[in-house]
């Protein structure tokens, strides 16, 4: 069994590989009646697009949406939505003799399937969180109450943003990369999302962002800071109202929101595909060093915030939904 869906109630599945004709996805579960065109999803997809700066991959890619069901007149039908992006600007030929580029996915999916696609990554590349943007924008609509944003908050170790363009052109002057954390907050989040056990809105937030393509760690309120407090320090008191003396919890205690703002942050892994040597081996298993060639990001975690949104958009969408359909 290969998963390659999300979602309980609204279920996002995503097909395709960075260098083949297209990526694309079908959501499901959406409501009917919901106002939607291409437009929407486009100004999402634009936010994650390469192309557009020295700080990204030069990949020239349009990133177009079209959708192709569950939609009728502007209006979501509650069947199916599918939508499809063209690959327009791949060059697989940087991809030739390559050997196995470590701390990329090109080893681990090799042991697994016997097999794998070496352009660009295939299916671990970053190209398909195009789809879960698409997906994401869908989900926003489900959830207009809800204002999702996500910010970079740190590169290569360092929160002064004002160093951050040095860092980068020195790491892509060296032919190598640098991680970033960034930052989601979810306002407008009712109480009561989420369930106490088996589907914790925590738990499935963190399942969901560890999905990203190069993210490693994923932080709810405090994170591991709260390891290092006293209880007393960390509880959130609670006053009159239903008001709250702090937000240690990032609005979400027993699995279940508090009508606080939901916080995460993620930690992006450097970029593997580097053109600075790594030891590693060939498909026949001999040492060779791994130098990578074309296109990619110095900074993969640039890119990475409208893919947190997204994915932060279809939990919370999902768990309305769940909500809605146990407690009315």
């Amino acid at each position: 069994m290969s998963w390659n869906s999300f979602g309980r109630l609204l279920r996002l599945t995503s097909w395709g590989e960075s260098h083949g004709p297209a990526i694309g996805g079908v959501l499901d579960g959406c409501p009917p009646g919901i106002a939607l065109d291409e437009a929407q999803l486009q100004g999402f997809l634009d936010l994650r697009r390469p192309g557009t700066g020295k700080n990204v991959s030069p990949r020239q890619e349009p990133d177009q949406v079209r959708l192709l069901s569950g939609v009728y007149e502007g209006r979501t039908t509650g069947t199916p939505i599918a939508f499809i992006i063209d690959n327009v600007d791949a060059r697989s030929k940087d991809y030739t003799g390559l050997p196995f580029r470590p701390g990329h996915a090109d080893f681990a999916y090799q042991q697994k399937y016997g097999i794998r696609d070496p352009r660009g990554g295939g299916r671990s590349s970053a190209r398909e969180t195009a789809i879960r943007v698409a997906g994401g924008a869908i989900a926003r609509l489900i959830i207009p109450e809800v204002a999702i944003a996500a910010r970079v908050v740190e590169i290569g170790g360092e929160a002064d943003e004002t160093r951050w363009d040095m860092l980068l052109d020195e790491a892509r002057a060296a032919g190598d990369s640098l991680g970033a954390v960034v930052e989601c907050t979810a306002t407008g989040v009712s109480a009561g999302w989420g369930a106490p056990i088996y589907a914790k809105l925590d738990a499935d937030l963190a399942a969901a962002i560890m999905g990203i393509n190069a993210v490693k760690a994923v932080e709810i309120g405090d994170g591991f800071a709260t390891a290092r407090l006293k209880g007393s320090e960390n509880a959130d008191g609670i006053r009159s109202g239903g008001r709250f003396d702090s937000n240690h919890a990032g609005g979400i205690t027993g699995g279940i929101s508090t009508g606080q703002d939901v916080v995460l942050r993620v930690a992006f892994k450097p970029t593997s595909s580097i053109r600075v040597g790594v030891p590693s081996i060939d498909a026949e298993g001999n040492e060779v060093e791994a130098v990578t060639r074309g296109r990619h990001d110095p900074c993969v975690g640039i890119r990475g915030a409208p893919v947190v949104e997204a994915m932060m958009a279809l939990v919370l969408a999902d768990h309305k939904l769940l909500h809605r359909g146990q407690c009315g």
